[in-house]
């Protein structure tokens, strides 16, 4: 299964025309261990596009387990994207950068918005797992009290939205972006000391 994938890859990659710009090159090892290998593409149609190649990313499922619950989009012209699901991408999205966290809290709130008049299990599940405002927290938990007290478990700063503390909430979620970036951090340092390494033997 691996190699069919690779092989996908590989025609994907030369059907864009792109060629690795950094360090590292493009082999299995460097994906293995956590590396994004990365590309630009030259093909007229996607001219100047980067590409970056991942085969793990941090606090996310494997591969195949994001396979599964991939979304799938139908462009105009027939064409179907299998793209990661929502909760999954918001997940890969928590890293040190700054404008990831915005861009997190834009995903799940156009989630919510969307749906919040006759929501599902599973989006109330993600609802309470991921939104970052503290007013909508509250909002949420004071509509679903029993679900709240279950969130509670695995997401301890919604007693604060039972409390009805909105700013003792906002300062949790703060505290939770600021131990999210530090993970992100700490994962990444041997890797960025491995690319400088293969910075200085190229």
């Amino acid at each position: 299964m691996r190699e069919h994938h690779v092989q996908c890859l590989l025609k994907a990659l030369a059907a864009l025309d792109a060629e690795v710009i950094a360090v590292p090159p493009f082999q299995l090892q460097h994906l293995d261990a956590g590396h994004a290998v990365q590309f630009r593409c030259r093909h007229p149609d996607a001219a100047s596009m980067r590409v970056d190649v991942m085969s793990r990313m941090r606090g996310v499922a494997d591969f195949n387990t994001l396979w599964e619950r991939r979304t799938t989009l139908e462009m105009d012209d027939g064409t179907l994207c299998d793209l990661l699901s929502l909760p999954d991408l918001v997940r890969a999205k928590k890293t040190q950068r700054d404008k990831d966290w915005p861009m997190i809290r834009r995903l799940v709130e156009a989630n919510y918005f969307a749906n919040e008049a006759t929501p599902s299990p599973e989006q109330l599940t993600f609802w309470f797992q991921e939104l970052r405002t503290a007013t909508l927290l509250h909002d949420l938990a004071q509509a679903h009290p029993a679900l709240a007290n279950a969130a509670t478990v695995s997401r301890s700063l919604i007693h604060h939205a039972l409390a009805g503390d909105d700013q003792a909430l906002a300062n949790a979620l703060g505290d939770e972006e600021r131990h999210e970036r530090l993970q992100d951090q700490a994962y990444w340092q041997p890797l960025k000391k491995e690319l400088e390494r293969l910075r200085r033997e190229q």
